[in-house]
């Protein structure tokens, strides 16, 4: 009984640092740039986008289309960003557990 109670001890702090880390992937902010810099995107938690900052060069009537192009891969690159700064939060809180592919349980990173 007694290993019993020390791994639901353990699972119990597991719990609490990936609860923890889920709040911190809450408020984390990443930002994304393109076009050297003309474009940039600001994400923050699962990919809320906070600004857009845009260079005004861009602003050219009948550049529409660059600018929109410009636009995507600012975000994309600020999304793969907060995805690694998240992903590492994650298997941090999961220690040991992280990798593992136990059947029936949901795998952590």
């Amino acid at each position: 009984m007694k290993d019993l109670n020390a791994l639901m001890q353990q699972a119990q702090a597991m719990q609490q640092k990936l609860q923890d880390a889920q709040a911190k992937m809450a408020e984390t902010t990443a930002s994304g740039t393109s076009g050297g810099g003309l474009v940039t995107v600001a994400l923050k938690g699962p990919g809320e986008i906070t600004a857009v900052t845009i260079d005004d060069s861009l602003m050219v009537p009948g550049e529409t289309e660059i600018l929109a192009d410009l636009i995507v891969a600012a975000h994309a690159d600020a999304k793969r960003r907060l995805d690694e700064i998240n992903g590492a939060l994650m298997r941090e809180a999961a220690g040991p557990m992280a990798g593992m592919n136990i059947p029936g349980m949901p795998k952590l990173f």
